[in-house]
């Protein structure tokens, strides 16, 4: 398995400027975004785990071996999450880091089944996410919306469980409907029937494609699960028919450069398909999918992305705008973001 890259040999002028960027995050997953402080405590109120309850030691278990390792290592981590207050702590300590970084809005991923299979209550989910959600926005200044999201190992079940609660519980800051897990096996067809039913209720398609499997998953998410927007698609460089249809239609990629290095979807950073995506006119984001198992977080992956793409300042506040463009965000909300963000870097450049 390849080994992480290295931060960017970028100015530290940009990294200065981008740890000072407005910016919005739009892949970015719930359990995978918790810290090794809070995974270490949630550890220990569940010494049953089998997860690490040293932070020192999370860098070593965080180390994968492939993408079904990658995988088994995540829900070893969402098996500690047992109850409503874990989920309110969790939710709250990731957007507390999301301010750290100056992101103002975050559509998280969540995975409510995999929670019910812990006990936890539908109730007790959504009352612990919009909890959070709300004193986020009052203390924090980040506003957050979620991405409900089938595991699509656990198959048809899964699909079933995570729209029901969807459409029964309605929090008020759920705004798309999601496919994760690994692809291979699990076609995105079979999961039609639920994102059918998410769609006509007025949530937004969202799956994972093209990660770990080629530019069919990507046909099969766009053709049968009506994707809005794509969840990595990186292997879409590998069709230029495909990559001339995203850029005609203008879907958008949630491209997580970091993480697919670290599973193995991508040999090496070096070998990134970013740049051929932004060549062939894709309109790409750039997200962090689960950042502290990669080491990672949105400030090291826009560095990452501008040293792929040979950008400045000016290039780097672009991608920012797209991830704000591509949000599910209500208009008024985008205008002041972006207005922020331009103000931002007429300061800069000024």
């Amino acid at each position: 398995m390849s080994q992480l890259p290295e931060v960017p040999a970028t100015s530290g002028d940009l990294a200065t400027f981008v740890a000072g960027l407005p910016k919005a995050e739009l892949h970015v997953h719930h359990v995978g975004s918790a810290s090794p402080r809070i995974v270490a405590e949630l550890a220990a109120r569940h010494p049953d785990s089998p997860v690490p309850k040293d932070p020192e030691r999370l860098a070593e278990y965080f180390t994968f071996r492939d993408f079904a390792h990658f995988i088994e290592v995540y829900v070893s981590v969402v098996s500690l999450v047992q109850t409503p207050e874990d989920v309110r702590l969790l939710t709250y300590e990731v957007a507390r880091d999301m301010a750290r970084q100056q992101i103002r809005y975050a559509e998280l991923t969540v995975t409510p089944y995999s929670f019910g299979l812990r006990g936890i209550p539908d109730e007790g989910i959504v009352e612990a996410i919009e909890d959070a959600r709300v004193a986020a926005a009052r203390d924090l200044g980040v506003e957050l919306r979620w991405c409900f999201d089938i595991p699509g190992e656990l198959g048809p079940p899964a699909g079933e469980g995570t729209v029901r609660l969807a459409l029964e519980q309605q929090p008020a800051g759920l705004v798309s409907f999601g496919l994760g897990g690994p692809e291979a096996g699990w076609p995105r067809a079979l999961f039609k029937p639920y994102f059918d039913e998410a769609i006509a209720a007025g949530l937004h398609s969202v799956p994972h494609a093209g990660e770990s499997t080629g530019p069919e998953t990507v046909w099969d998410a766009l053709t049968s699960l009506r994707a809005e927007r794509i969840g990595h698609g990186v292997n879409a460089a590998r069709d230029p028919e495909l990559l001339a249809h995203l850029a005609r239609e203008g879907v958008p990629l949630e491209v997580c450069p970091t993480s697919n290095v670290a599973t193995g979807s991508v040999p090496s950073l070096a070998e990134h398909p970013l740049p051929r995506l932004v060549e062939a006119g894709v309109f790409v984001t750039v997200n962090t999918d689960d950042p502290p198992m990669f080491g990672t977080d949105l400030n090291r992956e826009y560095l990452v992305a501008a040293e792929l793409l040979g950008l400045d300042a000016a290039g780097v506040a672009g991608l920012a705008r797209n991830a704000v463009t591509a949000s599910f965000l209500d208009p008024a909300g985008k205008a002041k973001l972006v207005a922020e963000i331009d103000a931002y870097l007429a300061a800069w450049v000024g």
